[in-house]
């Protein structure tokens, strides 16, 4: 874990590429990446980002904020990347860390993990319109051209969710589950699998995603919903965006309503196809697995938070292997 007086001082280091800040510099957060606010020269407010060692090269990090560059410059309400003085915009500090920086943008999370959503039931199914409408203009634009020629970013294909290293970990040696709860999830994990493929040949559509579209990453801002936290973006299927957006609202009440509107959202603005939009719960129920691989190296065995993403992936396990949803109790596939 770094310090943050350690933190302190990468961000000196670093913001000299964009000539200091104008103002002090706050630390808003230090986890995995450590984020700070700050005033570039002529008075531009921005995030400065420290990013985690090890989790993305150089080169896939640089995608990143060309493709966030161009989809700004089509309308998307999305950071900004800010160039540094020498017009590049990746800085690579002494001890080998990565640094960028991009506009600020003022709003607030739509929720958070920890709570319930606000509003009444006919509000909440219109944020989920807006959120729908949101992640298929990020398609589109994406498609028409927004994404870089060279894009190393990771994969969330079938190795990359279910293969025997997936990309946020063996979530089947989550400490949480018992001798039975591992042969559910692997069974699970088997006819996931399956569908994947019977998927890609029904002609999956796949491209470009931001692949982690949790509350915590929309903002309300200015009457619009704003998209921020590229940082696990990859290739992967267009459905995962649609997953990642409902994931948290598993024990919302009205997550029907979500769903319906999520759906109505998305179709507004691009295709959807049936046999797509049937298999919502088989995503859900991928991230739930990539969820309970992630949290095994953040958190002891013992912290209540293991349990959590166990339970829900065992939850989605079932829905999977039984072909059913957690909206409705009709076969989704």
């Amino acid at each position: 874990m770094t310090t943050d007086a350690e933190a302190h001082r990468m961000a000196d280091e670093a913001l000299a590429r964009w000539g200091g800040s104008e103002r002090p510099i706050r630390l808003v957060k230090n986890r995995e990446n450590i984020v700070f606010e700050v005033w570039l020269p002529g008075g531009r407010r921005a995030a400065l980002r420290l990013h985690r060692p090890g989790y993305q090269s150089a080169a896939a990090i640089n995608a990143e904020l060309v493709w966030t560059m161009r989809l700004k410059e089509h309308g998307l309400g999305v950071p900004e990347p800010l160039p540094m003085l020498d017009g590049n915009l990746l800085a690579t500090l002494e001890n080998g860390r990565q640094a960028s920086c991009v506009g600020w943008l003022s709003g607030d999370p739509i929720g958070c993990a920890e709570e319930k959503l606000t509003g009444s039931a006919a509000d909440q199914r219109a944020l989920f319109v807006r959120l729908g409408a949101l992640i298929a203009r990020l398609h589109n634009l994406t498609d028409a051209g927004a994404i870089p020629a060279e894009f190393p970013r990771p994969h969330w294909n079938i190795d990359g969710l279910l293969g025997t290293d997936p990309l946020w970990g063996r979530f089947w040696e989550n400490p949480s589950f018992s001798e039975s709860d591992r042969d559910l999830i692997q069974r699970a994990r088997s006819a996931a699998r399956e569908d994947l493929a019977r998927f890609i040949a029904e002609g999956a559509d796949i491209g470009p995603i931001h692949a982690d579209v949790l509350r915590e990453n929309v903002l309300e801002g200015e009457g619009s919903l704003l998209l921020i936290d590229f940082d696990d973006s990859g290739i992967g299927f267009r459905n995962y965006d649609l997953a990642t957006a409902i994931v948290q609202s598993l024990e919302e009440p009205n997550l029907p309503l979500m769903v319906e509107g999520l759906f109505e959202g998305y179709r507004s603005h691009r295709a959807l196809e049936d046999f797509a939009a049937r298999r919502l719960a088989l995503f859900i129920g991928l991230r739930t697995f990539a969820s309970a691989g992630w949290i095994i190296t953040r958190a002891a065995p013992d912290d209540s938070r293991q349990r959590f993403y166990a339970a829900r992936a065992i939850g989605m396990a079932r829905h999977i292997l039984k072909g059913t949803t957690p909206w409705t109790a009709e076969k989704s596939i």
